[in-house]
């Protein structure tokens, strides 16, 4: 068996591994496995964390994943498992209730979910979804405005923050980039992140929805804590550690 102590490239490319296919590491675990110290965990985390492959959090360390690009090449990406989890998250909805459905393509395939004859108020800072909530002759849409950011699909900024601390939402369907036990939700870019921040103070109930390769994993903003998510809709390839650790934080778990 190889000396990890003694080459700490070859324990770093294990690592590096780990990271990949478990989407995190805990130091003492991580310790015992290589027969290393914890501190010596933690040096080789700081060195692939200056790389970009995780973040350190506390005991250990969680995928960094990558930026998605843009909200049009993402929406022809995952179609079949989007739009399970958009059924699932359609079956939440109730008639003449206030939601808010946040851009991205997972929160699309929600809007082009939902029945023709559904009455509610619907708002939204995308186009793209305020386009799909218009086919809907019994619903109101409100689109808030504002600057469209390419990356997201929808208006951000102060303006878009107004208007929607106006609205009292019952649900908010909020887009997600990354979630993990340690870090919560997080999202690449600043703006976005504190426009959902916004959007989370003024709902009653906040879902969100997550394909399985968003868990675990960590961007670079805070959006929420997992006690502030009431329902999270996921994979049910999703594995039962986190599904468990994110029941410990009373919320439902809705399998698709």
């Amino acid at each position: 068996m190889l000396d990890y102590a003694a080459f700490p490239n070859q324990r770093q490319v294990l690592i590096r591994r780990i990271l990949e296919q478990e989407g995190r590491v805990v130091c003492v675990e991580m310790a015992a496995q290589l027969k290393v110290s914890e501190h010596t965990i933690r040096r080789d985390l700081q060195e692939l964390s200056k790389e970009g492959i995780c973040k350190k959090v506390y005991g250990g360390a969680v995928l960094q994943l990558p930026e998605a690009g843009s909200f049009i090449n993402r929406k022809e990406q995952n179609i079949a498992n989007k739009d399970m989890i958009a059924q699932a998250c359609v079956g939440l909805i109730t008639s003449d209730s206030c939601i808010f459905i946040d851009s991205g393509t997972t929160n699309l395939a929600i809007a082009r979910a939902l029945p023709e004859d559904i009455r509610l108020t619907a708002v939204t800072n995308s186009p793209a979804i305020a386009v799909e909530l218009m086919k809907h002759p019994q619903s109101e849409t409100i689109v808030l405005g504002g600057r469209i950011q390419k990356a997201s699909g929808g208006s951000l900024g102060s303006t878009a923050v107004d208007q929607l601390r106006g609205i009292i939402f019952d649900q908010a369907f909020i887009g997600a980039c990354a979630m993990a036990p340690e870090t919560g939700l997080t999202g690449f870019d600043f703006e976005d992140c504190e426009f959902k921040k916004a959007v989370i103070k003024q709902s009653n109930q906040v879902v969100v929805a997550l394909t399985a390769e968003k868990v675990p994993g960590v961007a670079r903003y805070v959006v929420a804590d997992p006690s502030e998510i009431d329902v999270m809709v996921v994979e049910e390839s999703l594995r039962k550690e986190f599904i468990n650790f994110f029941k410990t934080h009373d919320i439902r778990i809705i399998t698709v």
